[in-house]
């Protein structure tokens, strides 16, 4: 007995090696390796050696300066106004159980999964739409000064709308957390609702609030296609930067100073992050956990009709814009930009036509599912054994904007053995590392739940590893490797950032075509951008409503 389990154990680590060998590889060769190409590219230049040259040039540069600022004060701005506007609503869902609670919160969150280059789609069709307002009701003297703050205050309402329901479901978790015996406590100390809230609520509500914050502020900080659709030339972000010197002006010293001022910042308000989030941990009041309370006045049930007016109203006017505008030709209602996207016309502008876009995006998105469950799988399989060494390693694609890997990969993947800057694989590696993160979480907790003596018993049996995977820790996870496989399709099929840089001709996909399209005059051209932004909308709004239907958890907490 001894030795059969001394064979099982030494047969056990010979699998994990093998499992776990997977991943390490593959986030070494496309994750670490682009990096160091990053690094080498600012740091090491001509006959010098090793200097600081490319990253003083570019704290000396006015406009790169400018870039600097103007990306950190309108994250913070961006910040501040979501928490003013989604606060108030988390208080209502963290406190009150209503009917159409669980849809009000799903509609809430799909802006959140929608691609960033849909999210500015439909906010350029809002625009438009103010501005013909504008001219109807005025005699257009307020158009001039609508539109120098366009772009601007389009980018703050998109980052708003992007961004709700990070606020919502973190903070409303929190507000939940506060059960009515908390308060009836600090009421029979003779506290009034004031002095509740300023010294119950509040100090319990703080680590929710400076996370969410946090997280809100990180999404704004790393913003791309907002910035870049929305804000034109005139405004621009570090992400939007590393772009045009690196595709536009072939500057790719200081693109690659800006990459790593913009992986070190973006590394450190993480950290940040992770420490909030554990202090979020430490101060939530476990024993009263999710408290809702039936509305019992007048009051309370038209502050929840309010509330959830305006949740509608925030969440689905930009969506259904986009989908008016879709079908919105000289007037009256056409299905002709639809028909347009499918009829692959000759003398295109484009290399390639819609109808291949939407199946190179189909492509890819399938590879990368199945390349995302590969990688993802073997991951969790080695954190779960070895979770305090790898699993930060295997995080750190999320402290990385698509942008910056992108940008990494095409400047050192590009010479034998790695030349992969022509190979129909790259787009899927560089979608499979912006997805292994979302789906390594999403399978972890699922295996991390499997008995080790059910595992044990199995192999006692004369189950080999393989055995042992597939018919005893397989039907386990079937539900999450689901979610974790859709979370790959979704974020595969509205990837912009990577794609603009990495993508050939050739293998355009869905979001860059949409780009493309908004940059091209004609009414045309613009009428397929929103049909084929409305196709890419639904499909990933498709994507969520699966996940929240067979995932186990509320929609407390993000």
């Amino acid at each position: 007995m001894i030795n059969k389990l001394k064979m099982l154990n030494s047969s056990r680590a010979l699998s994990l090696v093998a499992v776990g060998s997977i991943p390490i590889l593959f986030f070494g060769i496309f994750y670490l390796y682009p990096l160091a190409g990053i690094f080498i590219r600012s740091f090491f230049h001509d006959e010098h050696g090793f200097n600081l040259y490319n990253l003083f040039k570019i704290f000396q540069s006015p406009r790169i300066l400018g870039v600097i600022w103007f990306t950190i004060w309108q994250a913070v701005l961006s910040t501040i106004l979501t928490l003013i506007v989604a606060l108030p609503c988390s208080y209502v869902m963290g406190q009150f159980d209503f009917r159409f609670k669980r849809l009000i919160m799903t509609l809430a969150t799909i802006p959140f999964v929608l691609p960033t280059v849909v999210v500015a789609a439909s906010f350029q069709v809002i625009s438009y739409s103010i501005e013909d307002a504008i001219l109807l009701l005025s005699d257009g003297s307020l158009i001039s000064l609508f539109k120098s703050n366009n772009p601007i205050l389009m980018v703050l309402f998109a980052h708003i709308f992007y961004n709700f329901s990070v606020v919502l479901r973190i903070t409303s978790s929190f507000f939940s957390s506060i059960g009515k015996e908390t308060t009836e406590a600090a009421q029979m100390l003779g506290a009034d609702s004031l002095q509740i809230f300023f010294k119950v609520t509040l100090p319990l509500l703080k680590p929710a609030i400076f996370a969410s914050a946090m997280l809100v502020f990180i999404f704004c900080f790393s913003s791309f296609g907002v910035i870049l659709i929305l804000g034109g030339a005139s405004i621009s972000t570090i992400e939007v930067e590393i772009y045009r010197q690196a595709a536009h002006l072939f500057n790719l010293p200081v693109a690659s100073s800006l990459s790593i001022f913009q992986i070190v910042f973006t590394f450190i308000m993480l950290f940040i992050y992770s420490n909030l989030q554990k202090k979020r941990a430490i101060f939530t009041p476990e024993s009263e956990k999710f408290s809702l309370k039936k509305p019992s006045s007048i009051s309370h049930k038209i502050l929840i009709f309010f509330c959830s007016l305006f949740i509608v109203c925030l969440c689905g006017i930009p969506m259904v814009a986009l989908l008016i505008k879709s079908i919105s030709y000289k007037g009256s209602i056409s299905l002709i930009f639809y028909q347009q996207l499918f009829l692959n016309s000759s003398g295109s502008i484009f290399y390639v036509s819609p109808v291949t876009a939407i199946s190179n995006s189909l492509t890819f998105a399938f590879i990368t599912l199945l390349m995302s469950l590969f990688v993802a799988v073997s991951a969790a399989s080695l954190i779960k054994d070895r979770g305090k060494l790898f699993e930060p390693i295997f995080m750190l694609p999320l402290s990385t904007s698509a942008v910056t890997l992108g940008f990494g990969i095409i400047i050192t993947l590009d010479k034998p053995p790695l030349n992969l800057r022509t190979s129909t694989l790259l787009i899927p590696i560089v979608h499979t590392l912006v997805a292994s993160p979302f789906v390594i979480r999403a399978i972890l907790p699922a295996l991390r739940s499997i008995p080790q003596n059910l595992k044990e018993a199995a192999s006692m049996l004369g189950a080999s590893p393989f055995k042992v995977w597939l018919y005893v820790e397989m039907p386990i996870i079937a539900r999450a490797l689901s979610i974790g496989a859709i979370f790959a399709f979704t974020v595969s099929i509205g990837e912009f950032g990577a794609s603009l840089f990495a993508a050939r001709p050739e293998f355009t996909t869905m979001p860059v075509t949409i780009y493309k399209f908004l940059g091209q005059p004609g009414v045309m051209n613009y009428g397929q951008a929103m049909a084929m932004s409305s196709i890419l909308m639904l499909v990933t709004a498709s994507g969520f409503l699966f996940i929240e239907r067979i995932r186990q958890f509320g929609h407390e907490g993000f």
